[in-house]
């Protein structure tokens, strides 16, 4: 009985040996990058407006503001890509925490933003802005609460192609590994395919975006 316990272990650890030791596994990322153009633009057109006769400010809002609408509509950008926000009115007389030194007791906000898939456009008039303060609109610059931004919106269409190609280069990277280690490169075990990040290229060419996907996958060494 004790030389078949012993017999049987060693047919248990042959077996095991056989079936998991050759299973040798190596983890490699594969990278794939691409850059694309913005397909969708928005673009706050912001002002202030500063008085002591507030029906008279919002009739003044109302004027630029059909000013604006008509200097978008004029020059290419459709009604349905234009949406006009209702003023806001802050009564600095009333603010016990801020110093007002304008000698205004009101200040209305009023903004006009486009969101628009006809980027080329919107960039044009941008530049052309100044047109604006022809007529007395001081638009404001790129503050926090009224950001241009440039969006990407098409990553389906080239998902498949980008995780093919990090598909790709992850091999490369796992063929490597098997050559320095004189083995084969198998099958795959697993597969992860990672988030997909979109970004500024730069901070100079924000509609110029930069799309990453990093794959990471697990391949049997033979």
């Amino acid at each position: 009985m004790a030389v078949g316990l012993f017999l049987l272990g060693l047919c248990v650890s042959y077996g095991l040996t056989t079936a998991f030791g050759n299973k040798r596994v190596v983890s490699v990322k594969g990278l794939a990058e691409r850059e694309v153009e913005a397909n969708k633009v928005i673009w706050p057109l912001s002002y202030t407006e500063l008085g002591n006769d507030l029906g008279g400010l919002y009739k003044e809002c109302s004027m630029k503001n059909q000013l604006i609408v008509s200097f978008l509509k004029n020059n290419g950008i459709a009604e349905k890509d234009i949406t006009v926000k209702a003023p806001q009115v802050t009564d600095m007389s009333a603010n016990q925490y801020g110093d007002n030194n304008s000698g205004y007791r009101y200040k209305v906000e009023s903004c006009v933003t486009v969101a628009s898939t006809n980027v080329a456009t919107v960039r044009k008039l941008i530049l052309q802005q100044s047109e604006l303060l022809n007529t007395g609109i001081a638009i404001k610059g790129n503050d926090y609460d009224n950001q241009l931004v440039y969006e990407f919106t098409d990553l389906n269409k080239i998902k498949p192609e980008m995780i093919e190609e990090a598909t790709k280069n992850a091999r490369k990277a796992g063929e490597k590994f098997a050559q320095d280690s004189e083995s084969n490169l198998g099958k795959i075990k697993q597969a992860a395919q990672g988030q997909f990040s979109i970004e500024d290229r730069d901070v100079n060419t924000p509609h110029i975006k930069k799309v990453r996907v990093v794959t990471t996958i697990d391949f049997y060494l033979e």
